[in-house]
């Protein structure tokens, strides 16, 4: 898929630029009370894009979302704490660029609103797309601007697309892919489309149980969508290799989440019973997902294998994450979650690509395209006549 890129644009030199970015990051109160960035991933991923530019002469606004405040301005998802970490790290780095304001306290933002994305621009000579992980969201500042200025993708945008089209366009095989997550429901066209690519699908984390209970094993009190388990047998039956955890770690009913939790906790090898909930794979899963990744030539992993964020239900997640990085095939893993529990882990320097945007990722592997690249692609032509093609 060819996107127009930052060489293509017309001379940045004197322009003022808007760069969306994808600046979702998680927050959490300071000692002092204040909220700061939690995990600066996706801000650090940000900055090839935004030096390119500030060194070349432009004049960079920055614009994101951050949370789901509704489409009205809402403090606790206010761009402070986000604008004074990027201010930092651009310091660092020789060069300032200015940030917005969270773009969803408007509700032109999500619904597209053309009169909004003309506020938005307002000023703006040119436009970079960098924000992956929301290039499968048809809203204002996505789709809006190419319709306006020159419009090309950033470095990060580029990276993403070309390595998740490469990863299934002409992967390495044997490629295995390792999906987890809570709701099946999410991702069972995804489940679909990857069982026609890869050689092996794992599925872990809460996606599993309606498979296993089309397999006719009890589940207990595990989370299912009853409507879902059908398909699930379905897919089962495709003839495709699926790989379902073999033992799940459960908590009594009565249990409670977090570090403080204190419950029974137990492994079951087949059946759960009532009053149980599975939390995360077992042992024996953890080893057998390890096992067919090491034999792998290409591994994409989406989504935990459980509530990894309790230290009791990290085991799994944990295993499959060492098995990643320990990997010696081309690995990619995706999804906020996901990435977390790998750089929580201290392993995402051992990882090739660590993806931005799961949501994202998954929509392109499924459809092969998304609304902010065809954006991008389908710009008039009278503003790409003034891009310069390579």
């Amino acid at each position: 898929m060819r996107l127009p890129a930052l060489e293509d644009l017309p001379d940045v030199s004197g322009r003022s630029v808007l760069v969306r970015a994808d600046l979702n990051v998680p927050l959490v109160p300071s000692e002092r009370g204040s909220l700061v960035v939690a995990d600066d991933f996706r801000i650090r991923a940000a900055l090839p894009t935004l030096q390119w530019l500030a060194e070349r002469g432009a004049r960079v606004t920055v614009c994101s979302h951050l949370g789901r405040p509704g489409g009205r301005p809402d403090g606790r998802h206010a761009m402070e704490p986000v604008r004074r970490h990027l201010r930092n790290l651009c310091g660092t780095a020789g060069f300032e660029v200015e940030l917005l304001e969270n773009l969803r306290f408007d509700p032109g933002e999500e619904g597209n609103d053309p009169s909004f994305v003309d506020r938005l621009m307002q000023g703006q000579e040119l436009y970079v797309n960098d924000a992956f992980g929301a290039a499968h969201r048809a809203h204002g500042s996505i789709v809006g601007p190419p319709q306006r200025v020159p419009s090309a993708a950033g470095r990060l945008l580029s990276r993403e697309v070309e390595v998740i089209s490469s990863l299934f366009d002409r992967p390495a095989a044997p490629l295995v892919a390792v999906v987890g997550g809570a709701k099946v429901s999410d991702k069972l066209a995804l489940l679909e489309s990857l069982l026609a690519r890869v050689d092996t699908l794992v599925v872990g984390g809460g996606m599993c149980f309606p498979f296993l209970a089309a397999q006719g094993q009890a589940i207990g009190d595990s989370p299912v969508e009853a409507d879902q388990i059908h398909r699930c047998r379905e897919l089962l039956r495709s003839g495709r290799d699926v790989v379902l955890p073999v033992d799940v770690v459960a908590l009594a009913e009565e249990g409670t989440l977090g570090p403080d939790g204190r419950s029974a906790i137990a492994t079951y090898g087949r059946d759960i019973p009532r009053g149980w909930r599975g939390l995360d794979i077992g042992e024996r899963s953890g080893e057998r997902f390890a096992e067919l990744i090491e034999q792998a030539a290409t591994v994409f992993w989406n989504g935990p294998m459980g509530a990894f964020e309790d230290p009791r239900f990290a085991r799994g997640t944990r295993f499959v994450a060492e098995a990643v990085a320990s990997s010696s095939a081309f690995t990619v893993v995706g999804g906020g979650d996901t990435v977390a529990a790998v750089e929580g882990f201290g392993l995402g320097d051992r990882i090739d690509h660590l993806s931005t945007g799961g949501g994202a990722a998954l929509e392109l592997i499924e459809r092969g395209d998304l609304p902010g690249l065809a954006a991008l692609r389908q710009q008039p032509g009278r503003l790409t006549a003034g891009l310069r093609r390579s």
